[in-house]
């Protein structure tokens, strides 16, 4: 059994308590998706938007951001953990709810800006430091017998050690699925091995397109160890372009017309400029996350 409950100062006091698993939690997400499209700051709404902090356990939050004077609460119970985790993920998707808790785009119309914003999204602090810290420890240990290399199969990178890993200790495999059920949802199918990618402080990534034929619509990369600013150019006219400010231990989602239509790229060390802002370089480790590639690409 699932309660939800919330009062929302902005709709009268209006009090609303709802039983019902699924109803109740489309219900709050509707309107938490409608709210948010009215506040002035977003940051760890309930912890349901960074998707971090009230998965597992009884939570209580409240914000008093939205507008002066307005005021909400929010609680959600669960018997049993797994209700909440699956009923959470299933109705706070990057669809359906708001991720621009900050500003990361950098675009060179406005066009250009709405595309990106909708495919290509950005969740800053998804990962705590105790997260991060927990992730390099498991990959360190093999990539640290790895050397760096400066040519890549397809010419996209310089500077790099990768490997693909499909088992992981329990406590990364909660991180792992959580990208892959914000990522892809229940209707797409991950691939199961994830790509750990490290580039060294002078290394970059070149423009490309992720083959279509090795994965889907849509990539997904958690941003560890260092900042970054990758670049968004339209494949048939790179003078269209969008830089998006990747900071550490955040999720970025690259989909659709960002992930078919955009080549994307890491900027070197010596370019790596947002908004005319310097943003150092260092060592980067890359977790990504990919989903089993579309039909008419297989064939």
């Amino acid at each position: 059994k699932v309660t939800v409950q919330f009062n929302f100062s902005v709709f009268k006091n209006t009090k609303w308590s709802l039983t019902n698993m699924c109803g109740g939690f489309r219900l709050f997400f509707t309107i938490l998706h409608r709210l948010q499209r009215r506040t002035i700051n977003t940051n760890n709404v309930c912890g349901v938007l960074n998707l971090r902090h009230c998965y597992y356990s009884t939570a209580t939050c409240e914000n008093k951001s939205f507008h002066k004077n307005s005021v909400w609460t929010c609680t959600l119970n669960a018997s049993v953990s797994d209700v909440l985790s699956n009923t959470v993920r299933k109705f706070s998707t990057a669809e359906e709810t708001s991720h621009q808790t900050f500003d990361y785009i950098d675009a060179s119309d406005k066009d250009l800006h709405d595309i990106l914003a909708k495919d290509m999204i950005v969740h800053k602090d998804f990962l705590s430091e105790e997260e991060e810290n927990s992730l390099l420890h498991e990959v360190e240990r093999y990539m640290s017998r790895l050397r760096y290399e400066f040519d890549h199969w397809d010419n996209a990178i310089h500077g790099f050690r990768e490997t693909e890993k499909k088992s992981w200790n329990e406590k990364n495999s909660e991180i792992i699925k959580r990208v892959q059920n914000l990522a892809f949802g229940t209707h797409t199918v991950p691939l199961p091995f994830v790509h750990v990618l490290d580039i060294a402080k002078e290394g970059y990534i070149k423009p490309h397109v992720d083959a279509v034929r090795f994965c889907g619509d849509t990539i997904a990369g958690m941003c560890l160890m260092s900042s970054c600013v990758m670049r968004l150019a339209l494949e048939k006219d790179s003078s269209k372009y969008g830089d998006l400010y990747l900071p550490r231990r955040c999720l970025y989602l690259m989909k659709d017309r960002a992930r078919y239509e955009f080549t994307h790229e890491v900027l070197q060390k010596e370019t790596s400029i947002f908004r005319n802002q310097a943003v150092p370089r260092d060592r980067r480790i890359s977790i990504i996350c990919r989903c089993e590639p579309n039909a008419e690409h297989t064939e």
